[in-house]
């Protein structure tokens, strides 16, 4: 996992899933669920770039 990522993964989830897959339906969820709660975005934006990282 990159490091630069996951911190901007957990200061501003959607930058952090922005550059892991772009502007791509993940990026609207997670700033759809960094609205709803800021947790969420976190929690969503780390499984994204975990899950891109293989």
């Amino acid at each position: 996992m990159s490091i630069l990522r996951i911190i901007c993964a957990i200061i501003l989830p959607p930058l952090g899933v922005f550059l892991t897959v772009g502007l791509k339906g993940a990026f609207w969820l997670n700033i759809l669920l960094t609205l709803l709660g800021f947790l969420p975005g976190v929690i969503h934006a780390i499984w994204v770039i975990a899950k891109h990282d293989r």
